[in-house]
């Protein structure tokens, strides 16, 4: 599983996770029902504590039975191959930020197999505060929300390919450059 996660320059965050599967498993995905497998892998992997609502205005990742939601987005956009959710509030953001970010759920047909992906790019997290964050902010989001969105991507993949394939597959985890920025 490839991934990547940066700071970029603006101080947002990028984050990239991705698996080639075979053509012959993977036949069956579409991007809207890569984004319904995240969603229901999202609530099973946090016990429940975090619950994707979808609602008329978009989807919300809400705690527990509360009306919080730590991150909100916009009603999902579909296209030949990708589905996105783009961020337009939350707990976990900045709130003069509201509007950028997005979380992409992409199907790439490759030579080798169908390429998997999970992007959130543009992402202002309120824990780093601003564009330009401390280095007490930085590390204490390295320690928090990027382990847990790099694991749980990861683990969700893994678990993807477990369903697909019907046989579980040893992990590799394979850190790739696809944008500049400071790795998180």
């Amino acid at each position: 599983i490839a991934c990547q996660q940066v700071l970029v320059e603006d101080g947002s965050v990028f984050s990239v996770q991705w698996s080639v599967m075979p053509v012959a498993i993977a036949a069956g995905l579409s991007p809207l029902n890569l984004l319904e497998r995240y969603l229901a892998y999202i609530k099973k992997c946090t016990f429940s504590i975090i619950r994707p609502l979808v609602l008329n205005t978009g989807l919300e990742f809400r705690l527990l039975n509360t009306g919080w939601s730590l991150i909100s987005f916009l009603p999902p956009q579909a296209g030949a191959g990708f589905a996105t959710l783009r961020i337009c509030g939350g707990l976990l953001v900045q709130p003069r930020q509201c509007g950028c970010g997005e979380f992409r759920f992409e199907l790439d047909t490759l030579p080798e197999g169908v390429r998997v992906s999970l992007r959130l790019s543009d992402f202002c997290p309120l824990i780093l505060g601003s564009s330009s964050p401390s280095a007490l902010r930085f590390r204490l989001y390295q320690l928090t929300q990027a382990t847990i969105h790099r694991r749980v991507a990861v683990r969700f993949l893994a678990q993807l390919y477990r369903e697909l394939a019907g046989v579980s597959a040893e992990i590799k985890i394979v850190n790739v450059s696809i944008r500049d920025g400071k790795a998180v």
